[in-house]
This record gives C-alpha cells, structure tokens and sequence, in this order.
C-alpha cells in the first residue's frame, strides 16, 4: 500500500495548481509531499523546451488552462507577465516549510488572483500572508538556495521531466490530466508493470538530426 508520494512542481506552470484542485480525490490516508524544483534545470537537462518558448504552444496553453478552471469553477486570472522567474516564490516556500496549504496559498496569489510572480511589491504582499516579515533574508538564505537545488537535482535523477510529476518510489505520473490514472494505480499498483516490460524491450529509435536547410 503506498503511503507517501512526492509531488515535483514549479509555479511558472499553471498546471500544478489546476492539479492541486484534484487532490481532495485522493485517498484520506495518502501523504502528499511537495517538492518545489526548477523547472528551467529540468529543461536544461533534457534539452526541452518549455511551452512559453513556442508560441503556438504558448497561445494553446493559455487558452486550455483558463478554459480547464472555469469548468472547475477556479479563480485564474493568470500573472500580468509570462514566463517569470519563479525562484523567489520557489524559495519562499522552502523558507516557510513546503506543505499543500503553503503551495495553495502562492499558486491563489499568482494564478487565481492574477499577481506578479517576481516584483517585490507582490512578493511583500505574499510573504505578509505567509507571515514571512522579511522575505528578502528569506529568500537569500544559502541554505534555502542549497535545497531547492537539491530538490531539483533529485528530480533529475529519478527522471523527471516536467512539472506537475507525482512520484512513487517506482513510477512516475506528469501532468494534471494523468491524475486520474494515478488514482487508479494506488488501487491496482501492478497496471503499470506490463508497459514497463514492453518499454525496456522496445529498441531505442535513431536520434532526430539536424540538418541545414539547403534553400
């Protein structure tokens, strides 16, 4: 029976808080642990782009997220400017402790009710309603710093790629719209042990290649 998940976020993405709205669907007993990363040092790594950097994608984003909250009848008003450096909110939650309620309470302040997710004003206002009286020290703490890049590095190493990701000790599930297959899986654990036979005997295609273009 699993207990405990870890559930890897970053707040320059919509999707985590459209997915925290879900969370009252899983079962009383499970312990979700968030886990802020950098979603930017996931990208890097797996040489990714993110959909902010394509426009096209950008535009669907947008559109798919604000339409996902009103039919689950969810404040989003989206921050003014996207994307934003994330590393002030990330690190403010590490300063306070990274519980769902702090998480909740950044993702309303941004997403729901529409506020910068990096000028000082708006961070003075967030860190006053995580009774956080200077967030500046908070969030140049060497030791807050130091954790968030290991939260990142962890990531890594258990293969995530993108954001939201819950993790079990063995699986991974990324995306809010994967939610309710993960549920299904804390009831039936082994659903996932036939595709992952058939994924390691799969022979890895050739690599894609860039080549010039001759016009």
């Amino acid at each position: 029976m699993i207990q405990t998940v870890d559930w890897y976020f970053d707040y320059i993405s919509p999707y985590p808080y459209l997915q925290l709205a879900r969370f009252d669907d899983l079962p009383r007993d499970l312990v979700v642990k968030p886990r802020p990363v950098l979603f930017a040092g996931l990208l890097n790594h797996w040489g990714h782009k993110g959909p902010a950097e394509i426009p096209a994608k950008a535009l669907q984003t947008y559109c798919y997220t604000h339409w996902l909250a009103e039919k689950r009848n969810l404040p989003f008003a989206g921050p003014p400017r996207h994307p934003f450096n994330p590393l002030s909110l990330l690190r403010l939650t590490l300063s306070v402790g990274a519980t769902l309620d702090v998480v909740r309470t950044v993702y309303a302040h941004v997403w729901g009710a529409g506020n910068d997710g990096q000028s000082t004003k708006s961070l003075q206002a967030l860190a006053e309603k995580l009774g956080v009286a200077d967030f500046r020290s908070a969030i140049s703490d060497a030791k807050i710093k130091a954790e968030l890049k290991a939260n990142t590095d962890e990531a890594i190493a258990r293969g995530v790629y993108g954001v939201p990701t819950v993790a079990t000790t063995d699986h991974l599930f990324w995306g809010d719209d994967a939610t309710p297959m993960f549920i299904e899986f804390l009831d039936n654990p082994s659903m996932c042990e036939q595709a992952a036979s058939r994924a390691a005997q799969v022979t890895p295609a050739a690599q894609r290649v860039q080549k010039p273009r001759s016009d």
